[in-house]
């Protein structure tokens, strides 16, 4: 049985604003992780306190900022720093994991090119952190609905890049929503990934609603994911349509079978 984490910046908000709350409330629900975007946004203090008080793991939490810092003339070092502070919540939260953005892309710059500058990026950020117990993932996103300009918008971008930094604490995020919004089969691109996923999403498409909203044939595509290898957390990353204790039901249930 997948363990499945609860996104708690679209998932459990009819528990309010605090992000403990929100923890507090997937624990009643009987999750025992969750998974968040920033952590500069959050009352730490109250959300470290609700992780401790439940058991809950926190399962990833996003690197800033995300998808600005490679327009021609920027200075990269806001994005090292971002992700300094990303790591340094992460380790106090008990976080295993910091997911990242690839930006947009310098203009004027093959893929290729830009492709070597996030590589020797991400690759000074696992120098800087080697040892800190913390991995990162690189998610690639789609551009054809959710983020158009997206430099790594295919999951062999983001695979090739994870590759060429070649150290077990850096692969991938690979989540099904995106993969399936930018046409690809699952099939294949979690095969052509072998060895370097480390974390997995997932919504419905279209929509990006709960499982069971859209076209997606979840038992299949769990049954995809478990046949490639992976077997660690999925964290539910979608819009609810619906109450969030109702959304969850069917994906439990597939989950439990899968």
């Amino acid at each position: 049985m997948y363990q499945l984490s609860a996104n708690i910046e679209l998932l459990f908000t009819e528990a309010g604003a605090d992000a403990g709350d929100r923890v507090r409330a997937a624990a009643v629900a009987g999750f025992d992780a969750v998974e968040m975007w920033f952590s500069t946004d959050k009352d730490l203090d109250s959300l470290e306190k609700a992780l401790a008080d439940t058991g809950v793991q926190l399962t990833s939490l996003l690197a800033g900022p995300r998808m600005g810092y490679t327009f021609p003339g920027t200075d990269l070092a806001p994005a090292h720093e971002g992700l300094d502070v990303a790591v340094e919540h992460a380790r106090r939260l008990g976080c295993p994991r910091v997911v990242l953005a690839s930006g947009v892309g310098f203009p004027g710059m093959n893929r290729q090119r830009n492709h070597q500058v996030i590589i020797d990026m991400f690759g000074e950020a696992v120098e800087r952190h080697r040892g800190s117990g913390v991995e990162f993932v690189l998610e690639p996103v789609n551009s054809r609905v959710d983020h158009p300009g997206a430099l790594t918008d295919r999951t062999e971008d983001a695979v090739a890049v994870a590759r060429a930094i070649g150290d077990d604490s850096f692969g991938i995020l690979y989540d099904l929503y995106h993969s399936i919004a930018q046409g690809e089969d699952p099939a294949t691109e979690l095969a052509n990934a072998a060895g370097v996923v480390k974390y997995v999403q997932l919504a419905d498409a279209p929509g990006r609603g709960q499982p069971g909203s859209g076209a997606v044939d979840w038992p299949a595509q769990l049954a995809v994911l478990r046949a490639s290898g992976y077997d660690g957390p999925i964290g539910l990353e979608y819009f609810p349509t619906v109450e969030t204790t109702t959304s969850i039901e069917y994906i439990r249930s597939v989950a439990a079978q899968a």
